[in-house]
């Protein structure tokens, strides 16, 4: 990402809170740590936010009616609520809150990062598609249309390969994590999905060979990068 994603964690568990901050530090997170709901709303008034992650029992503000204040403000805002619940009815509670996940205490730090990064890049795919025409080099790309354009050429793209390109522009110069394209696009990471996808990267750099300043490129065990220098427009 080009700048830092930024948590807010709300966690009465001092111990547990610390511990928590310091993982999400390490792994080149921003987090916010607050010891109750009440302080947890007072620095979501104040600043933006990438991922809320919410216990469920604290003292002030339960994490519930945190959650309802902060769809309030932003109904789009991701949330992952933490628990030492178990029982169905709470973790249905939080679904009609808007949870986009749900981890049960103990848990591993490992998991809730897993978590955290699926969220992540769903509402990075999700946001990806709310622009319809990018700059790529010389070339103008429109989505909507599937049209490829260089010079008065249009090359009119098939969808697979037009959602490729969307998820390639949309990370300009950064890496698209092959395992995110092919569950984004195919549903499915599996070897023949795979090999479908080189395919159409194969098509996709016969697209873009006009212009020698842009180009797709392997990053060997990640996935593939789209150099440009320009990013969207």
């Amino acid at each position: 990402m080009d700048q830092q994603t930024k948590i807010l964690l709300c966690e009465d568990d001092e111990n547990l809170g610390m511990l928590l901050r310091e993982y999400l530090q390490a792994k080149g997170l921003l987090v916010d740590l607050m010891p109750d709901g009440e302080a947890g709303l007072k620095a979501f008034t104040k600043d933006k936010y990438d991922l809320c992650v919410l216990d469920v029992m604290m003292p002030k503000k339960d994490g519930f009616s945190l959650a309802q204040d902060i769809r309030n403000l932003n109904s789009e805002m991701p949330i992952i609520f933490l628990t030492a619940k178990s029982m169905k009815e709470d973790i249905l509670e939080g679904f009609k809150l808007g949870a986009d996940d749900y981890i049960s205490k103990p848990f591993s730090m490992e998991e809730l990062m897993f978590r955290m990064e699926a969220i992540l890049r769903r509402v990075k795919g999700k946001k990806a598609k709310d622009v319809s025409v990018y700059t790529i080099g010389n070339f103008v790309f429109d989505t909507q249309k599937q049209l490829l354009s260089i010079d008065g050429h249009d090359v009119k793209l098939t969808t697979k390969e037009s959602e490729l390109l969307t998820l390639l522009a949309a990370n300009a110069n950064n890496i698209l994590e092959r395992n995110y394209a092919l569950k984004t696009i195919w549903i499915d990471d599996n070897y023949f999905n795979a090999r479908s996808m080189d395919v159409y990267i194969t098509k996709l750099r016969k697209h873009l060979k006009d212009d020698p300043s842009v180009g797709i490129i392997n990053i060997h065990g990640k996935g593939y990068k789209l150099i440009t220098p320009e990013k969207e427009a």
